[in-house]
């Protein structure tokens, strides 16, 4: 449970700070903050994908399962399932929905509510708990605490302490995952989890590729990638 309870920490602290010492953070300081952590998303990635030991599984899982992810469409109910949020609890969409936007002071139901959606919805929370139970690895998890942190202080100083509320749907979402994937992990075998976490690892390259990016044409739809990361307990579990 230590990476849910850094991140979930990091987002109280960050969001803390900007509601109580920090009245606005300049764009430009977003921008490059946002680079740099891409940057080290993008690192933590590759390296835990140079791991496995069957690349030809890994190109077939990255395949197959944004086959399968495309068919399901995760990423549409995963908006889906924001906006659902949204809706009952009676507020509208941010008008400032970026980090460092120009609107008005937010509501503290709308802090906590936008923030909640931000950090429990995208694709790094899943791959990095489940990276959190099956091998103990909390680098994923540490590296979006940076990134939560920094969108906490820039949310914290628009939106107030709402955002700091935030943490606990962090805290039992992330640590959900984690101690369901350590329930499951005793059925799993060295090679297979190995495997798992190199096909996960490349999914969280390609969030550090979204960050430097930015949204548009190039961004890759994480979320329809992650049934990729299932595919290697499966065929290494017929092929046993």
């Amino acid at each position: 449970m230590l990476g849910p309870l850094v991140n979930a920490a990091a987002v109280v602290v960050c969001a803390l700070a900007g509601a109580f010492l920090i009245r606005g953070i300049p764009d430009r300081f977003e921008e490059i903050v946002k680079k740099a952590i891409g940057l080290s998303i993008v690192y933590v990635g590759i390296k835990g994908t140079l791991e496995s030991e069957q690349m030809l599984l890994l190109i077939m899982s990255m395949v197959g399962g944004s086959i399968i992810g495309e068919l399901v469409n995760i990423d549409r109910l995963m908006n889906r399932f924001g906006l659902w949020a949204e809706k009952k609890l009676g507020m509208a969409p941010p008008a400032d929905a970026a980090p460092g936007g120009k609107a008005s002071k937010k509501s503290f139901s709308q802090g906590f509510v936008s923030a909640s959606i931000i950090f429990c919805t995208g694709s790094m929370a899943i791959v990095g708990s489940l990276q959190s139970g099956l091998q103990g690895n909390h680098e994923t998890l540490f590296a979006k605490s940076i990134l939560d942190g920094a969108i906490s202080l820039v949310f914290g100083a628009s939106m107030g302490v709402g955002v700091a509320f935030s943490a606990l749907p962090v805290l039992v979402y992330q640590g959900g995952i984690v101690l369901a994937s350590q329930a499951i992990r005793d059925y799993l075998t060295p090679e297979i989890i190995r495997e798992m976490s190199a096909v996960g690892s490349l999914l969280i390259a390609a969030i550090g590729f979204n960050f430097l990016n930015g949204e548009g044409r190039g961004e890759i739809r994480v979320a329809n990638l992650i049934p990729a990361i299932f595919i290697p307990w499966a065929y290494l579990a017929i092929a046993g």
